[in-house]
């Protein structure tokens, strides 16, 4: 019942004190919303979203060292690399290569009602993949290993994109498009994913067996040297730890192979899908202090300045509000009481700008989709033209933002109302009834 008769007070004290309660919120909500950006920022680039559903159990191995005393590479995998050793090991459930070739810079479709060449975003990769990453396939299914053994020209392509050749998704499995002046048959088309989840984003997924010299080395003198990456699917962290052993048992053992002639180091790859976003470069450990004292330090500009200025704020509205305190104190209300009800009055406050600090975010998030979601990035890219950078409901409606925003309000009300209260509130009661005067 108190707590009620709290809230209550604080609906009528908003309305006596509209410019405060409006300056109030507004400020409130700008830090909420600010906070919110960066929280979803980094929920899109952690947390399991479609179709990127097992990034807590997914490692890779994007390059490697190759090298002599007078020369060395910092490169991919070759071909022999994935037969030898890469795709072979026994800590995986699944393992996948793609092929980083010019061939996805460079392929162009070549549309059927010669609106003109337009160039789709492109992943070599084999059916593994579509093990790894949950994609959702609204017809067919993926090319499989016999398609990818035989370089057939099939092709899994994105609902947009089958909208864009076909003008539908449905009964497009088997039909054919011209990519480079050469046909594709379609084998299975898939509800996209999003550009903002870059490790499975494609709108056209091709084996790579389709691209011309994909199984020679890059340099003969290094026979691992060559354009593949490795993605595995673990089943836990501690598969995970096994298979990161497993690999630098692998390198150990060749180095001993071919001591005299060549060096691998993998480093500390595989890595793991939450250590490739911290991760500035692959052949440097991730300083996890120097995360946290840049997170931290993030979050404490965030919450504390619009803090400080809150609290000058309600510092004066609480010398307005002595007198009343004084009363209430003469009639036996304890201090702790007095505190209490001011800190539920300013959570309420504080509650109404937090709602209006997650509307602002999710419409910076929405109208800035192309750009907000490259701010924390070491090296910004463009999104190329015709990608699909949408931000979906699971990514802004996520539990984890709103106890983000949540945890962001408490804070703000304790930062920005309990030391201007406290002070207030230990005045004598004679002081404050003096202030009635």
């Amino acid at each position: 019942m108190r707590i009620k008769t709290y809230i209550k007070q604080a609906w009528a004290l908003l309305r006596q004190n509209r410019l405060f309660s409006a300056l109030y919120i507004v400020g409130t909500g700008l830090a909420v919303g600010m906070t919110t950006i960066m929280a979803v920022i980094y929920y899109v680039k952690l947390a399991p979203v479609y179709p990127e559903v097992n990034r807590f159990h997914t490692y890779r191995i994007a390059s490697a060292s190759f090298g002599t005393e007078r020369h060395t590479y910092q490169a991919s995998l070759s071909y022999q690399a994935l037969q030898d050793w890469a795709l072979g090991v026994e800590n995986a459930r699944v393992a996948s290569a793609d092929l980083q070739a010019d061939f996805a810079e460079n392929c162009y479709i070549q549309p059927a009602d010669r609106t003109g060449d337009f160039h789709p975003v492109t992943k070599l990769t084999d059916p593994a993949f579509f093990r790894i990453y949950a994609f959702r396939f609204l017809e067919g299914k993926p090319f499989t290993e016999s398609d990818l053994a035989s370089g057939i020209h099939a092709a899994v392509i994105t609902d947009d994109l089958a909208r864009r050749l076909f003008g539908t998704v449905e009964q497009v499995v088997g039909r054919t498009f011209s990519l480079n002046f050469m046909p594709f048959r379609v084998a299975g088309v898939v509800r996209s994913g999003s550009y903002l989840t870059r490790s499975s984003y494609a709108q056209l997924y091709l084996p790579y067996t389709v691209v011309p010299g994909y199984d020679e080395p890059l340099t003969p003198q290094f026979p691992y040297v060559g354009q593949f990456a490795v993605t595995y699917l673990v089943e836990d962290a501690a598969q995970g730890e096994a298979l990161q052993r497993e690999v630098h048992d692998i390198q150990r053992r060749l180095n001993l192979e071919h001591e005299g002639e060549w060096k691998m180091d993998v480093w500390q790859q595989p890595t793991s899908h939450t250590r490739q976003v911290f991760q500035r470069y692959v052949n440097r450990e991730v300083d996890v202090w120097a995360i946290v004292r840049e997170l931290g330090l993030m979050v404490l500009v965030l919450l504390l300045v619009p803090a400080l200025n809150l609290s000058g704020m309600i510092a004066s509205r609480m010398e307005s509000r002595l007198p009343e305190m004084g009363v209430r104190k003469s009639f036996g209300a304890g201090r702790r009481t007095l505190l209490g009800q001011v800190m539920w009055e300013n959570l309420v406050l504080t509650l109404q700008g937090g709602v209006l600090g997650l509307f602002f975010a999710w419409l910076m998030l929405y109208a800035g989709r192309t750009w907000v979601f490259t701010l924390l990035d070491d090296y910004a890219s463009l999104i190329p033209a015709g990608a699909q950078a949408y931000v979906s409901g699971e990514m802004l409606f996520a539990p984890a933002v709103f106890l983000c925003a949540l945890l962001v309000c408490i804070l703000l009300n304790l930062l920005s109302a309990l030391v201007p209260a406290w002070l207030s509130l230990r005045k004598p009661i004679v002081y404050s009834l003096y202030e009635r005067r």
